[in-house]
Order: structure tokens, then sequence, then C-alpha cells
């Protein structure tokens, strides 16, 4: 092959790459425009309401969808050589996978908590048991299920009734960043206090009792 024909090639391949990078980058400013607000309800409280309607966001989806999709000749798959094209392919259906998989692992550690909170953390301060100190003990396990709680709900948001390869979930964590660093400073702070509480708390058979019989209702 000839130097100007490989120099050719390599501008149209690296043309394509900035073409599909740029209506990449098209989609986050305009889904940023319409981006979802969380706004504190409660003083300390990081949980919010969701603004967006599914009607609303299934519209604007499908608009931002017709816009983001190339027309005639300016398509990226018709000037894609095979090759390019199945990598893409791969390359998306992996995204796609990861994506299911992160908000599949959100879920599952969601329900954790809640169990923990519900089968745990509750029992013991209703039962108000002398020298068991729940706050120390769980520090600020119910801030972090709320915030969990919340991360998820827009995960959700971002990927529900949105196209594979038009889903944006960075902006979801830039924008619940503030939030999670603050809960969980706290949250990793205490907990090799909690843990040397815990270690005390099985030296005691009361205590050690009481903490047996709610770790059993969560199996």
């Amino acid at each position: 092959m000839e130097p100007k024909e490989a120099t050719g090639k390599e501008n149209m391949v690296t043309k394509k790459k900035n073409l599909a990078f740029l209506r990449s980058r098209l989609y986050m400013l305009e889904r940023r425009k319409t981006d979802t607000v969380v706004e504190s309800s409660v003083s300390g409280d990081h949980s919010g309401t969701l603004r967006r309607s599914q009607s609303d966001r299934t519209e604007y989806n499908q608009k931002l969808q017709e816009k983001m999709t190339p027309q005639g000749e300016c398509s990226v798959a018709e000037t894609l050589t095979p090759e390019e094209e199945h990598q893409m392919k791969r390359m998306m259906a992996k995204r796609e996978k990861i994506i299911k998989e992160l908000i599949q692992t959100e879920k599952d550690y969601l329900n954790d908590l809640e169990l923990c909170v519900r089968e745990v953390v509750q029992p013991l301060r209703n039962k108000k048991i002398d020298r068991l100190d729940v706050d120390s003990l769980f520090s600020n396990i119910e801030s972090v299920h709320q915030i969990s709680a919340k991360l998820l709900s827009l995960l959700e948001e971002a990927t529900t009734d949105v196209e594979p390869a038009m889903q944006v979930i960075g902006e979801v964590f830039l924008q619940i960043k503030g939030p999670l660093e603050d809960i969980y400073k706290i949250y990793c702070y205490h907990h090799d206090e909690a843990h040397s509480i815990l270690e005390s708390y099985e030296k005691e058979e009361e205590l050690k009792e009481h903490l047996s019989h709610c770790i059993q209702s969560l199996k």
C-alpha cells in the first residue's frame, strides 16, 4: 500500500472515531440540561424527589435519540468496515452488560442493608438493652441505606426506557458524589471502633445472645 493511501485510511478512521466521540459528548450535554435534580427534603438528609415524570423522560429520550441518530451518508455504520462494526457491537454489548451488572449489584446491596436495618438494628433499638450501644455498633447505617436507595433510584432513572447505547450513568455518580462521600466518611471512620465494640459484646453472654437472635432472623 502506498504511504499516501495508508495515511488517508488512518485519517478516515480517526475522523470516524472523532465523530462517534462528539456524538456521545453531545448526548451527555443535552441530557445534562434536563438532568434529574436531587432535592434535600430534611436537614442533614440527602434523600429527595425525582422531578422528571415517566412520560416526559420517555419523550425526551425519543427526541434525543432521533437527534443523535446520523442520517443518510453521515451514518457511522455505513462508513465502518465490517471488522470495525463488529468491534463496535462487541464493545456496546460489553458496556450494556456492565451497566446491568452494576444496577443488579446495587439492588442486592440495598436488599442486604434493608434486612440488616429491619431485622437487626431496629429490634435492638426497640429492646433498649443496657450496655448495648446500638448507635456506636451500627454507626450511621440508616443513612447508608437511604443514600444507597437514592443511588439505585437515579441509576434506574437513567436507564429505564433508554436505549443501551444512549445510557449515561457517569452523570449519576457525579450528581450524588457529595452525599455519598459525606455519609461513607462517617461510616468508615467509625468502622474499626464498631468492630471493637462487637468483639467486647460477644464476650458477654447476655449481649451475645441478643445479637445471635438477630443474626438467626436474617438467616
